[in-house]
């Protein structure tokens, strides 16, 4: 009897052991899969050049830079547009200084603010919303339609693990505060 509760006791104790160890491994590897998906999504987001249209430009000692105070947050809220030029058979579209506001047949579109500011940015879109956008071509999956020059066709080529990755990266970033204008849509 005596020998079978120790038993019983060392079964259990074993058991325990093992699924303490197994939780343990399963978080670890759910946080490197994570930094994994952010350093890899840095890398899309630069080769991608998502910084081109959504960090607005300053003005550097060589010319225009990208504000990387402002990293990714889209067109700046306070920065006004005067009407945009008329297009002729020449010069179809065209961009504001910032790099952030574009003018063309479409109307007047603003890159977006990517941070994950919960009230201007990203913060409140989920992985699945990302990727249908991406996917769709159209503001979260299912609203308006994504406007020029926004290249999301190209994007849209991406495997899921690599939106998954740019997601991840977006999340982990510093969130701004920027309001991006709504576009204004040509008649």
């Amino acid at each position: 009897m005596k020998r079978t509760l120790t038993t019983i006791l060392i079964i259990t104790a074993c058991t325990v052991s093992a699924i303490a160890l197994t939780g343990a491994k399963q978080k670890q590897d759910a946080i490197e899969l994570k930094q994994t998906r952010i350093e890899r999504g840095a890398y899309l987001v630069t080769i991608g050049g998502c910084n081109d249209c959504h960090t607005p430009m300053k003005m550097g000692p060589k010319g225009p830079e990208p504000d990387m105070a402002r990293m990714l947050s889209g067109h700046p809220e306070l920065e006004k547009m005067p009407a945009a030029p008329a297009p002729n058979e020449k010069w179809l579209w065209s961009g504001a200084a910032t790099n952030t506001a574009f003018a063309g047949p479409w109307g007047v579109s603003f890159a977006r603010n990517l941070t994950p500011d919960q009230l201007t940015g990203t913060g409140i879109w989920t992985e699945e919303m990302f990727i249908k956008t991406i996917r769709t071509g159209k503001h979260w999956g299912v609203s308006r339609p994504i406007l020029p020059p926004m290249p999301w066709f190209n994007y849209a080529k991406m495997t899921d693990e690599d939106l998954k990755s740019v997601f991840a990266y977006l999340h982990s970033i510093k969130p701004v505060r920027n309001q991006v204008p709504d576009a204004i849509l040509a008649n």
